[in-house]
């Protein structure tokens, strides 16, 4: 008979791992956490609208497309494929705070906590669905859950993706692992405020960011069809252990659907007013605005496939200042992977890695399409869902999956739960040193091109001297400079956004609006940082045809002492 102090013991040291976790989480990616320096994405897809609400100053809404309330401007998208939540979110902790960088990142850092601990409810549902259980009772916290959280903590890739999540727009993650996590309790419980939840979190995911379809549709898709497996399945046949089916009345089909238009309500509004989304898509079907072949689709599939294993390795953040990389993570995950379903499979436990298997398929699939390019930031979402199948995996190399069975393998000494324990710890230790590693060559760099903290001496060099319209000659300056002076800075970007690899006809046009003012200063990037193309040579013409001399006064230049930042004048 197991004594009540062991029993209270056995419930709290899962608490305890998981608690033990997520604070590791924490301490990680809270760290200096006003470096890299402030990345254009960030200031523009919540920083900036969430300042102009803050001080009162006039709003730009993207497209010109926000709703007018009491006076003020609420912007409904930052982009066409990115809806405006960071803004609205970041306002109490901009508000409570001060408008600031790390200020304005604890909106992400904790959004990537969340993420964690919905993380470990939906594996732990999706665990309890295989499993007889009570459909009454909530799934416990699971050997699957926590593994899947441990893997994921003090992963390079999630640590410093949710450092500055608004770049990455990591909102989708809670959201869209709230839309699991609710779908999976109603098939289980059959509770109809589950089905609710489950489609709220639906549509706050693709408004989040559009690309949440790569994953929120499959799992609809995944759901539809075992529903109408159960349905069109010989009711002899059914094993009485089975899930019974959830009721689905139409009334409670058309209150989920209600609830998921209104959650998208910003973003069908935004195309209703600009038909942004559909224009920005259906110009991009065949080639993407940075051409990406979307018709390409082996080579997208063989660059995506790529970009999963970079994700688990960590070393894409050469902008920290170095590259560090947790070079086992994929071979682990390989082989977890391949015993997992050998094991599963022979012990009637590979439904539920079959079906997340598939859902990761199908959302890496879906990932071949684009409309920008394929980034790899791209799959911070797809991260999670990966963690997740490693996590069930996982959990299948011990005796009936479950924390119990965990400390009677470990006891027996059982080999294969022994090694599967022993790559557990690896893989974590490797994760944390390459993440510390990471921050020791931040600590150095400041971030390097657009990362740079050399943003910083820029900002500040503009507002505390006077120059409160600086005109920008290339993308990456105008949101940042604005954030970080605080709105008293308002860069008049003119290079023009139609080509990147030189200026449009109206160009000069523009230029020369600007060229007749010798107060007027003008912002460049180092050649080897210039994004759109032309614009330099163009402007050193213009200045000269109009009878000034352009002059450099002052260059900006990251820790290591590369120019990044260029400061003009034209004197007369």
């Amino acid at each position: 008979m197991i004594s009540p102090r062991r029993a209270r013991l056995s419930t709290q040291i899962p608490r305890l791992w998981l608690a033990g976790v997520l604070l590791l989480y924490l301490g990680l990616a809270t760290h200096q956490l006003g470096l890299p320096g402030l990345h254009y994405d960030e200031a523009k897809e919540a920083g900036v609208n969430a300042m102009e609400l803050l001080t009162g100053a006039p709003v730009t809404a993207f497209r010109d497309a926000g709703l007018s309330l009491f006076g003020v401007t609420l912007p409904l998208m930052v982009q066409d494929y990115i809806g405006a939540l960071n803004v609205y979110l970041a306002l109490p902790f901009l508000a409570l705070t001060g408008i600031g960088v790390p200020n304005l990142r604890a909106l992400p850092v904790l959004t990537g906590l969340a993420a964690l601990l919905l993380l470990e409810r939906t594996v732990s549902e999706w665990v309890a669905l295989g499993r007889r259980s009570s459909p009454q009772e909530r799934a416990p916290l699971s050997l699957a859950g926590l593994l899947a959280v441990t893997l994921l903590a003090a992963s390079p890739s999630f640590v410093f993706w949710s450092r500055q999540g608004i770049f990455v727009t990591n909102l989708t993650q809670p959201f869209t692992l709230l839309c699991l996590w609710q779908g999976l309790a109603w098939l289980r419980r059959d509770r109809p405020r589950a089905l609710l939840l489950s489609a709220a979190g639906a549509g706050l995911a693709l408004y989040a960011k559009l690309l949440a379809v790569w994953v929120v549709g499959p799992f609809v898709l995944l759901v539809a069809a075992w529903l109408l497996w159960r349905i069109l399945r010989p009711v002899r046949v059914v094993d009485p252990q089975a899930l019974p089916l959830p009721s689905l009345s139409p009334g409670l089909l058309g209150k989920a659907l209600l609830l998921f238009l209104l959650t998208l309500s910003p973003f069908l509004l935004f195309n209703l007013m600009t038909g942004g989304t559909v224009a920005r898509v259906s110009g991009n079907l065949g080639q993407s605005y940075y051409g990406v072949n979307n018709a390409a689709f082996l080579a997208n599939l063989g660059t995506r496939l790529g970009q999963l294993v970079q994700v688990l390795r960590g070393d894409q953040f050469w902008y920290l200042g170095g590259v560090r990389s947790n070079a086992l993570a994929p071979f682990l995950g390989g082989l977890i992977l391949a015993l997992g379903l050998a094991k599963g499979w022979r012990s009637g436990r590979r439904a539920h890695l079959l079906l997340s298997l598939t859902l990761l398929a199908l959302g890496v699939l879906a990932s071949t399409f684009t409309v920008s390019d394929l980034f790899v930031t791209h799959y911070a979402l797809i991260h999670l869902v990966l963690a997740g199948l490693l996590g069930l995996s996982l959990a299948t190399l011990f005796p009936e999956g479950g924390l119990a069975s965990l400390r009677m393998a470990l006891r027996s000494r059982d080999r294969l739960a022994l090694a599967a324990a022993l790559g557990v710890i690896l893989w974590l230790l490797l994760d944390v040193t390459a993440s510390l590693g990471y921050h020791r060559d931040l600590s150095r760099s400041g971030g390097l091109a657009d990362h740079s903290d050399a943003s910083y001496a820029l900002a500040y060099h503009l507002r505390y001297n006077g120059m409160g319209a600086p005109i920008a000659l290339d993308w990456g300056m105008d949101a940042p400079v604005r954030f970080l002076s605080q709105g008293t800075v308002t860069p008049i970007e003119i290079f023009g956004y139609e080509t990147l690899d030189q200026p449009d006809p109206a160009f000069a046009q523009r230029l020369g609006l600007f060229l007749a003012n010798p107060d007027n200063v003008y912002l460049l990037h180092a050649p080897a940082f210039t994004v759109f193309q032309g614009r330099r040579q163009a402007f050193l013409d213009q200045a000269h045809l109009s009878g000034g001399t352009p002059v450099l006064e002052k260059t900006f230049f990251q820790r290591d002492g590369t120019p990044l930042f260029e400061l003009w004048r034209v004197e007369r």
